[in-house]
């Protein structure tokens, strides 16, 4: 047995088998799993992990956690960018993942309720019959409570909204034990405070979400995705501004730079120039697809697309949006060994050329290699940035490189993270974005954890 941080108590790890027996672990190899998330941020991991079965349960090992002041890190996936899991504490990390019970669909209501462990493909998979779905799809496959927890987004977000929006209610676990519901199935509500929303993009800093309520929408009759390349980036960047306002209702329009479609090409073995490019998708009637797609087509002509590639059948888009879905797997084959330093910004629509070419220029002048992709349709857009942990010369440029990516988007009225979150990684950026809402903040995070053992270290510093 791998010794165990003398932070945790005897009383308090023999009190916790005698609650979940051998689902207490406290082995090297399953800590240093739940120690890190999928960024470059050091590994650091808690000193024993729980695969947590229910509500109740979670709840009696918070109730723990709190009597003896130990910290709890809620973990899904371990997808997030941000270093969200990363124990800087110690502590106790409660595994979700097997929660993965989808315990109500309410067909006629349009809406789900699914365990915190339940991804986004399982649900999915499960809907496929009911001829619903659920929209928001981060890259991976992550937990919908995690993706609740970060206030994730996708592809998709231009239409159907990110989980901000699409969060009808959550079962969640508060630092003293106590269970709450935060809201009913009803669409709306004006009683009370929205405490569903308080919680929506918390990242486990208030409490442990369990259990999600999801709106769910109709599959669309019809689907069609397109390709695009374009001269430069301006040209693709400008086509997204005017096709969003013009009010054409895409679903799904990405932007991937030259860099990036070199490696997507060589990753997921496709044949697209490789200059910069968007991807394009319409749901809607067969009527209203054509027509959104002939004027998003005529719009990328005007500014100089070319090779605009249909792909109507449900494999070759489904090849097209995986190997979007894939791009930091691809961005990492661009340089063997290295890791990712996966950052993102949104901005105002009208200021996304702005912020997209300097954010070029700044990267080609310091002569990193960092492919620039983007849910472009709503402002955002991520930078893959390849280093070296161990080359200190190499981290402070990129780390100065970060900070003036996130200053330049929020001198155009945009924010430090689109849907990645804070974690610890973008911490110190708060107070630039909010000011004094960062005390605010900080006064609710006291509250509802007084002794601060809710993911410290993470959104906000006590």
């Amino acid at each position: 047995m791998t010794a165990v941080s003398s932070y945790i108590e005897d009383g308090l790890l023999n009190e916790l088998k005698e609650l979940v027996g051998d689902r207490v672990h406290l082995g090297a190899a399953i800590r240093d799993h739940h120690g890190h998330d999928m960024s470059y941020h050091e590994n650091l991991p808690p000193d024993a992990v729980i695969f947590a079965h229910s509500t109740e349960e979670v709840s009696s090992i918070v109730k723990l956690c709190s009597k003896y002041e130990v910290p709890v890190i809620p973990f899904g996936t371990g997808t997030a960018l941000e270093g969200h899991v990363n124990a800087v504490k110690g502590g106790i990390c409660i595994d979700l993942s097997e929660m993965s019970q989808i315990l109500k669909v309410n067909v006629e209501d349009l809406d789900a309720t699914v365990q915190a462990g339940v991804t986004r493909k399982q649900l999915n998979e499960h809907l496929r019959d009911t001829g619903l779905f659920f929209p928001v799809d981060p890259g991976a496959d992550a937990s919908l409570g995690g993706m609740a927890a970060t206030r994730a987004s996708g592809t998709n977000a231009v239409r159907y909204g990110t989980m901000r929006e699409n969060v009808i209610s959550l079962t969640v676990v508060l630092a003293d034990g106590r269970i709450i519901k935060t809201s009913r199935r009803s669409k709306k509500s004006a009683a009370g405070y929205d405490l569903t929303r308080l919680f929506v993009g918390s990242e486990g800093t208030l409490g442990v979400i369990t259990e999600v309520t999801l709106k769910l929408y109709g599959i669309p009759e019809a689907i069609s995705s397109a390709v695009c390349s374009f001269p430069d980036l301006a040209s693709a960047i400008n086509t997204v501004i005017l096709v969003i306002q013009c009010g054409i209702p895409i679903a799904r329009i990405e932007l991937l730079d030259e860099v990036q479609m070199a490696a997507t090409n060589s990753y997921s073995d496709l044949s697209y120039p490789e200059v910069p490019t968007l991807f394009f998708e319409f749901h809607g009637s067969e009527a209203s697809v054509s027509e959104q797609a002939t004027s998003a087509g005529d719009i990328a002509k005007d500014f100089g697309g070319k090779n605009f590639q249909w792909a109507t059948k449900t494999e070759d888009r489904n090849k097209l949006w995986q190997a979007r879905h894939d791009v930091y797997f691809s961005a990492l084959a661009l340089r063997p060994g290295a890791k990712v330093m996966a950052t993102d910004v949104c901005v105002p629509i009208s200021r996304l050329a702005d912020c997209i070419l300097e954010t070029r220029t700044d990267i080609d002048n310091c002569g990193m290699i960092a492919p620039i992709v983007g849910h472009v349709g709503d402002g955002n857009f991520h930078v893959s940035v390849l280093l070296d942990t161990n080359d200190e010369e190499e981290m402070r440029t990129i780390k100065a490189f970060n900070e003036r990516l996130i200053m330049r988007a929020l001198a155009m009225d945009g924010t430090c993270t689109g849907e990645h979150g804070v974690g610890s990684g973008k911490i110190d950026f708060l107070t630039a974005e909010h000011g004094e809402g960062v005390s605010l903040m900080r006064t609710l995070k006291i509250a509802l954890d007084p002794d601060n053992i809710m993911n410290p270290g993470k959104v906000v510093r006590i």
